[in-house]
């Protein structure tokens, strides 16, 4: 896009004003921009839950040899080739302790801004969906502007 933009700025007369060619341009960038972010974004929040799932049935079992070199191979925690202790895990379901039924109040008693966050982190796949909707609805909407406006 920068070279494109560079390229008709360059053949086109050198004028005082934004030419319409320029906010089309621009407006485009901006648009191809906004998508690299949005995917960064995403990539970052998923690896941060996924980090978080794996620390947290880290600590209830062992890491399998699979889960360590999938990690190391792609940089991304891959949860199917975990392996957990069930005689852990069994024993901390039948038997709930008072601190949890605490953090539990403690979680219920957060913000709305709180929930919100964790709620993004948890359904990563929410963001991309919505994405793929709301990116070329607006730059749809934005061409029927601006043809509408400079033809």
């Amino acid at each position: 896009m920068s070279t494109i933009i560079t390229g008709v700025s360059a053949s086109m007369p050198q004028v005082s004003y934004i030419k319409a060619v320029d906010v089309y341009l621009w407006i485009s960038f901006l648009f191809v921009f906004l998508s690299v972010i949005e995917y960064a974004a995403v990539n970052y929040l998923t690896t941060v839950e996924e980090r978080k799932q794996l620390k947290r049935r880290g600590k209830a079992g062992m890491y399998n040899i699979d889960a360590v070199q999938a990690m190391a191979f792609d940089g991304c925690y891959h949860l199917t080739t975990f392996s957990v202790n069930s005689t852990e895990n069994s024993t901390r379901d039948r038997a709930p302790s008072i601190a949890n039924l605490d953090t539990t109040r403690i979680k219920r008693k957060r913000s709305l801004r709180g929930n919100v966050g964790r709620i993004i982190l948890q359904n990563n796949h929410v963001i991309d969906t919505y994405s793929r909707v709301i990116f070329p609805a607006v730059y749809i909407v934005f061409n029927f502007f601006y043809w509408g406006l400079y033809i």
